[in-house]
């Protein structure tokens, strides 16, 4: 799912009266329906998706829960539309057993009180289940707010540093980097520069990358300098950790030639910099790992790469410096993905939560999976599944332990586009403190007033 445009969505829900579609309701004759919301259709949007959930979930749930029906309600919409429907249902305490959530929706649902944590509607039996063990502790960060788990997450991402190997010999370089601070970088894209690369670096920047800035730039390059975006109830402010980050934009955009500030600021700036990494023509630049599987892939890539497999290398995002990290970490990362909850409306919640765990087993998992390289949200799942390409399971083994999420708060869309603004400045010639002046009064204006926000 991608981000929202536009946040407070249940927020300017009307009080409506809406007839009750039914949550797993029990007959007389002692059998009971469970229902499946997901934005996803056979045909349509999500395809894959929706043809699991009918075709492998449904039948093979049914096998061993002899007195319950499940059924499915497709929807094939934009994700605001169905972001709406699905509050809409749970305003008025309708609408399906388990549902499928955006990640970056769950504090909004939380704090709406349209979801509940998981142990409150499915009870003592949550706590128990196996898969937790198989889930690093990081990766159920999706579906967790304010400590409490409300989901549990589907398949993921996180966010590395690409590098092409060929670059790097003809500077020098390592052919397996492993920067462990911020200098490293600016270390190896000086060294770039020398070599004649004509940009050594890329990390986004600006407005027109949009949340590709503020996911694969500045949430990443703040958890290295060790604070997240939203902690203990306040969001970051000018602080000196985003004044780190922002200092860290300057001195690749701000006259180094380390970076092109030209190609943060064009409309197609991102897929420029794909088709340049591409040629041959940037050194290291920062993406989630869906660059490996859909950009540089050899054979339907975007900008595909024959040699990739020979030529791009990949490492970990460094903190600023060793253990400067938030938790303490040395390296650092982002994720996204998806979730699904419980309806705490449900009439069936104890059975709901049987069919949700039942949904991220590890069979289920592999089945939906249906033999392609992904990334799934289990450790087991994903030992067996991606022995076959190296780099997603570096992204399994290495990078998801300490991976973090953006906070799934109404006012974050519009946080996020500040701290995109805040980093136009910079590359705009903007220093890095006044650039973070003005986000602090944007922010303070966005969230309430300087009482939000953290120093």
């Amino acid at each position: 799912m991608r981000l929202p445009s536009r946040p407070a969505v249940i927020g300017a829900i009307a009080v409506l009266a809406l007839t009750s579609c039914g949550t797993g309701t029990e007959s007389g004759g002692g059998s009971v329906t469970l229902t499946i919301a997901a934005n996803s259709i056979s045909g349509g949007k999500n395809s894959e998706s929706a043809d699991w959930i009918k075709q492998w979930v449904i039948p093979e749930f049914e096998k061993t829960h002899q007195n319950v029906k499940v059924l499915f309600q497709p929807s094939g919409v934009d994700d605001e539309q169905y972001k709406t429907k699905i509050a809409l249902d749970l305003k008025s305490r309708t609408g399906a057993d388990v549902i499928d959530l955006d990640g970056i929706w769950v504090g909004e649902f939380a704090q709406a009180g349209y979801i509940k944590p998981l142990t409150e509607v499915g009870g003592a039996t949550v706590e128990q289940w196996e898969g937790w063990a198989q889930i690093p502790q990081a990766v159920q960060g999706l579906g967790i707010f304010d400590g409490k788990k409300y989901g549990l997450p589907q398949g993921t991402d996180g966010r590395v540093l690409f590098y092409n190997k060929t670059l790097f010999k003809k500077a020098g370089l390592p052919e397996t980097w492993a920067p462990t601070s911020w200098q490293d970088i600016i270390d190896a894209g000086t060294r770039l520069k020398a070599a004649g690369v004509p940009t050594p670096i890329q990390i986004n920047a600006g407005t027109a990358m949009g949340e590709a800035t503020t996911m694969q730039g500045v949430l990443p390059l703040l958890a290295g300098a060790g604070a997240e975006i939203y902690a203990a109830g306040k969001w970051a402010g000018a602080s000196q950790a985003m004044k780190d980050v922002l200092g860290f934009y300057q001195q690749i955009y701000g006259g180094s030639g380390l970076g092109d500030p030209k190609l943060q600021q064009e409309a197609k700036g991102r897929d420029k910099s794909f088709a340049q990494f591409a040629a041959g023509k940037i050194g290291i630049l920062a993406e989630s790992d869906y660059f490996w599987r859909s950009v540089v892939e050899p054979t339907a890539g975007v900008a595909p790469m024959k040699d990739r497999d020979q030529v791009v290398g990949y490492a970990r995002i460094p903190a600023k410096q060793p253990g400067g990290g938030i938790r303490g970490q040395d390296h650092v990362s982002m994720s996204g993905g998806a979730v699904r909850v419980l309806n705490p409306f449900s009439k069936s919640p104890k059975l709901a939560w049987d069919l949700l765990a039942f949904m991220h087993s590890a069979a289920a998992t592999k089945s939906q999976l249906a033999g392609q390289a992904r990334i799934s949200s289990r450790t087991d799942v994903n030992g067996e599944v991606l022995t076959a390409d190296p780099m997603l399971e570096y992204v399994a083994d290495e990078v998801l332990p300490i991976t973090a999420y953006r906070p799934g708060l109404a006012v974050y869309p519009q946080v996020s586009a500040a701290l995109q603004e805040a980093t136009a400045a910079v590359v705009s010639g903007k220093s890095a403190d006044e650039a973070a002046t003005a986000y602090q009064t944007k922010l303070e204006e966005l969230v309430g007033g300087a009482a939000n926000v953290g120093g």
